[in-house]
């Protein structure tokens, strides 16, 4: 029932689905542009609609009181963010823990401009030796989903171009707050 009540959501909103589940029990899903906090909710509701959980990190300090059982509802991974390379570490021993597991990461880091994005997934990645894939909330041709698989190289500042220069013409919900930087 739930899947069907995120498939009226969606149409109700404009969105056109692109792709579905992804057919892999463990990835990580890249996402951008990451500008406000809805690029949550609807990457959310699609995810549910095509019958998918994708998991998410969240800052730690979130998971008390009535939050806690929603966050953890919704996917919410808690995470030490102050602990830098230690997170990758956490976030790559959550692979190993778990069965299925398709983790969203904001390249950006941040809803904020930024021209400098995170590598962590690629260090996440190769270490949980999982695949990556490219999934968008496109609001100005009002696409979502996950795109195609990104195969990383051993190089994660030439990947993280790479990225770049995938996502630079997808438009977030405040494009204002979406930069790639440098592309070389």
């Amino acid at each position: 029932m739930l899947k069907g009540i995120c498939k009226l959501l969606l149409k109700m909103g404009g969105w056109t689905p692109v792709g579905g589940d992804l057919d892999v029990k463990k990835c990580i899903i890249l996402g951008a542009p990451h500008t406000s906090n809805w690029d949550f909710v609807w990457s959310w509701i699609f995810y549910t609609s095509v019958g998918g959980k994708a998991y998410v990190m969240v800052k730690q300090e979130l998971f008390k009181g009535i939050l806690k059982p929603i966050l953890k509802g919704m996917g919410g991974i808690p995470v030490d963010r102050k602990r830098g390379a230690n997170m990758i570490m956490q976030v790559a021993d959550e692979f190993k823990k778990r069965d299925k597991m398709q983790l969203a990461i904001a390249l950006e880091g941040t809803r904020k401009p930024t021209a400098r994005w995170k590598a962590g997934f690629h260090a996440i990645a190769k270490m949980a030796d999982v695949p990556v894939y490219f999934g968008i909330f496109d609001y100005g041709q009002k696409r979502i989903g996950v795109v195609e698989e990104f195969e990383l190289s051993d190089d994660a500042r030439a990947d993280l171009i790479r990225a770049k220069r995938f996502y630079k013409d997808v438009v977030g919900k405040y494009p204002e707050n979406f930069t790639v930087g440098k592309l070389d």
